[in-house]
């Protein structure tokens, strides 16, 4: 049976460029919660709040391995993924706040 279910790897920013890796399945609820300090953790430590890249996927395996892909990347390999996404580093979520 096939699922309608969504997957997102993303990655979250602060002002400083500080960067974090997540996984979820409904990227507009996570992002309310990294922008709230709803979640603990070191996206909470360091004020990650910005979303500035994600992808989508239909099967969370292939989510899974991606995610565990990026978090084995140095940053320059994330940077590069960002700026073809989004070079001005603007908050994606904005689109779905106003």
């Amino acid at each position: 049976m096939a699922s309608d279910r969504h997957y997102f790897v993303y990655l979250m920013a602060s002002r400083t460029h500080v960067l974090y890796c997540g996984i979820t399945n409904n990227l507009e609820r996570r992002t309310y919660e990294h922008q709230h300090g709803l979640l603990e953790g070191f996206s909470s430590e360091y004020h990650c709040t910005r979303l500035v890249w994600f992808e989508s996927f239909g099967d969370v395996r292939n989510a899974i391995g991606r995610e565990k892909q990026i978090k084995r990347w140095r940053r320059e390999k994330k940077l590069a993924l960002i700026r073809k996404m989004n070079p001005c580093w603007v908050d994606l979520s904005e689109a779905w706040r106003n």
